[in-house]
Order: C-alpha cells, then sequence, then structure tokens
C-alpha cells in the first residue's frame, strides 16, 4: 500500500527506552522475531529485512521503571504485510504463554501486548482501504471483537511464524499527550498532518495520504499529565519521514510560526509536540 512511502509521510522508526537491553533483546528476538542489526553495549537497533530498522532500544543510565499517568508512548504499531502473518503470529503467541488483547478497528484488525518493561506493542494488518468507510473527512474506527474463527482460517497449513516479516513497516504511533488543542495546532498546522478521526473529547487520530491514522494523541493519562524522567523506561524519539528537502523546510518554518522548538543535531532536525515527545524529521 502506499501509504508508508513518500511521498506520503509517515513514521518511519521508533525508538524505546528499556530497563535491561539483555532481557528486552531476549523478548523482541524471540517472542516478537526482530533480528539484530547493530548493537552496542546499552543500545541495539533492530530490522526485520536485515537492512533497515524500525525500531532500536536503549538502557539509559540510571533507568527508572516506566512512570504511570504521564505523557509519553501509549503503543508503537507494527503492520505486518498479510493476514496468513498475523493469524500465524496469534498462534505463536499462544504456544509462547504470551497475554495479549485485540480488537476489530474496522480499518484494521489488531493485537496488543506488552514488552517486559511495560511498553505497548500494537501488531496489526489493514483491511483493504476500499472497505474503510469516510464520512467526509473523517474515517470510521471502532473497537469491536476481533473473530479470531475467521482470521485463523487465513493460515496455510506448513507455513508457521517464522520471525517478524521482512515487509514489516512502523504502522503509527500513539502518544499520550497533556491536551489536544495545542497538540492538534502541532499536528497539523506544523507537521501537516489532517485529522482524520476525532474520538469524543479524549483523542485525536492523524495521518497524511488519507490513510487511517499515522499518529494518534489522547489524553486518557489525564489532562495536564507530566512529562515522564528522561531515564524512564518510554519513549525515546520516533521520526517522521518526509516527501523531500522542500518539505522538511516548510515544515521547519511552519513549526516556528506555532512557536514549536526546533533544534538541529547531527544534521537532523528535531522538534517536540506540546507535551515533550520527541520527534526527528527526516528526508
Amino acid at each position: 500500500m502506499k501509504f508508508h512511502t513518500k511521498p506520503t509521510t509517515f513514521v518511519g522508526h521508533v525508538k524505546i527506552k528499556v530497563e535491561n537491553i539483555e532481557r528486552s533483546l531476549q523478548f523482541y528476538k524471540e517472542i516478537l522475531g526482530f533480528d539484530i542489526l547493530e548493537q552496542a553495549a546499552s543500545t541495539a537497533k533492530l530490522t526485520t529485512d536485515g537492512k533497515t530498522s524500525i525500531l532500536s532500544l536503549q538502557q539509559p543510565e540510571n533507568v527508572v521503571p516506566k512512570q504511570g499517568k504521564t505523557t509519553g508512548l501509549y503503543h508503537f504499531a507494527l503492520l505486518l504485510p498479510t493476514k496468513t502473518d498475523l493469524a500465524n503470529i496469534v498462534v505463536h503467541l499462544v504456544e509462547k504463554g504470551i497475554r495479549f488483547g485485540s480488537s476489530d478497528h474496522l480499518v484494521s484488525e489488531a493485537l496488543y501486548l506488552n514488552d517486559p518493561d511495560g511498553n505497548q506493542i500494537e501488531i496489526y494488518i489493514d483491511r483493504d482501504p476500499s472497505e474503510w468507510n469516510w464520512m467526509g473527512q473523517e474515517v470510521d474506527m471502532a473497537v469491536d471483537p476481533l473473530d479470531f474463527e475467521r482470521l485463523l482460517t487465513n493460515i496455510v497449513p506448513g507455513k508457521s511464524w517464522q520471525g517478524m516479516p521482512e515487509k514489516t513497516v512502523m504502522g503509527h504511533i500513539h502518544l499520550h499527550v497533556a491536551e489536544l488543542e495545542k497538540t492538534e495546532e502541532f499536528y497539523v498546522k506544523g507537521l501537516g498532518f489532517d485529522v482524520v478521526n476525532r474520538y469524543g473529547t479524549q483523542a485525536l487520530f492523524l495521518s497524511t495520504g488519507k490513510y487511517h491514522h499515522h499518529i494518534g494523541v489522547n489524553t486518557w493519562n489525564g489532562v495536564g499529565a507530566p512529562k515522564p524522567p528522561k531515564n524512564g523506561v518510554g519513549l525515546s524519539f520516533y521520526t517522521l519521514v518526509l516527501p523531500n528537502e522542500e518539505a522538511l523546510a516548510e515544515i521547519v518554518n511552519n513549526l516556528k510560526q506555532i512557536g514549536a522548538i526546533v533544534e538541529e543535531e547531527n544534521n537532523n532536525v528535531i522538534t517536540y509536540d506540546p507535551s515533550g515527545n520527541q520527534i526527528v524529521l527526516v528526508v
């Protein structure tokens, strides 16, 4: 599908902080089936295709456990290529004794689980966009029960779970934020996203290119929720992949016009949403 390639702006990579890098690597390799692309003493880049990294781990100095009721990561979402892949990982997780939740969102079918530190992971497949129901500028999404019986009919005999599929991408990210008004201004006026769903008064879903969402934000940890500690488990940053240098220059200008922080570091452009979630802008 076209939603995670240029000229769409999409989430390319997520970096999370963990308490114990070796424990986390064991989980991400043995349970989720990632491979290690690069590894140092306290960091690791993970890959599904052996060439690019969509997820990386960091064990900060003096790390503290995940804090409740703060801004930061709600979940990152791994988009699998096929229904057979999702069916296979259901069987795999059951065989490994891993607890997980599930939901049918109308636009997608999803599983939810936590890593050893409580970082939530969504693993999902998209329904064909022709099945999505758009009402004006908003797409219809729900939290319905997942039909496992139907999903498991997609299992192909003799082809079990063999690790995270090569064509897995970072489908979206969902964040806890402190409020929605300034957050919407930042993502819409600053970064150029469209609001494609308003979930009551507590959550927004945003995308480019008419995707159901590349970014979700919510105030479910409370309006005015504080930032987590810098050395706390959770989100380090995520990257947004932009179409070209012209788009980057325009976004930097728009961010400055709304008073957002824009920094340059190691040839990267870094910004922060109003709740302190760090975003690296790349081309």
